[in-house]
């Protein structure tokens, strides 16, 4: 399989991405972006989302869609082989996933009254990781939607980790418990 390092993905041809694109084995596991306004943290997630070959990304709300510089940047060049969509809110897309398969595990990464150990859940396939904003979180809407709200222990007096280093977390963690 094609590997490429940052400077070669940067200046990938698009040619070369859709090629990529259908030819990674994807793992059954959707990201979805409830709000994520840090363009940096979007292109971040897409290193993450194709280092895990999810099988898509939903980007929703108010975030920023690419080709955005900074999220082209951030991302270096992933956003082009890592399959994305657009969404009007994060509800809309878990409308989409649950159309698709109705065994979808829909999980959120927040803390919350009912939230667990992200370590406690018994994880299924295909599974849909929720990732809120940086600032409030998921949304309560969004919550009330979710099979799961897992949770990432916080020992400290910081309340919350960066929206990229939580999803790794528990997208690494999901992916060696799933496959």
């Amino acid at each position: 399989m094609l590997k490429l390092n940052a400077k070669e993905l940067r200046d990938v041809d698009e040619n070369v991405a859709e090629h990529a694109i259908h030819e990674i084995k994807r793992n059954p596991i959707f990201f979805i972006l409830d709000n994520v306004y840090d363009t940096y943290n979007i292109g971040g997630l897409f290193r993450l989302a194709d280092g895990l070959a999810i099988e898509k990304m939903y980007i929703c709300g108010s975030s920023e869609i690419p080709p955005n510089p900074r999220i082209a940047k951030a991302s270096v060049g992933t956003y082009k082989v890592v399959p994305w969509e657009y969404k009007e809110t994060a509800s809309d897309a878990i409308k989409e996933l649950r159309m698709r398969s109705e065994e979808i595990e829909i999980i959120a990464v927040e803390q919350s009254d009912t939230s667990v150990p992200y370590t406690h859940i018994e994880y299924t396939s295909p599974v849909a990781i929720i990732l809120g904003n940086e600032t409030f979180g998921v949304a309560k809407e969004t919550l009330d939607l979710c099979d799961y709200v897992a949770e990432i222990p916080m020992w400290g007096i910081n309340k919350s980790l960066n929206v990229i280093i939580s999803a790794g977390i528990v997208g690494y963690h999901i992916k060696s418990k799933i496959v």
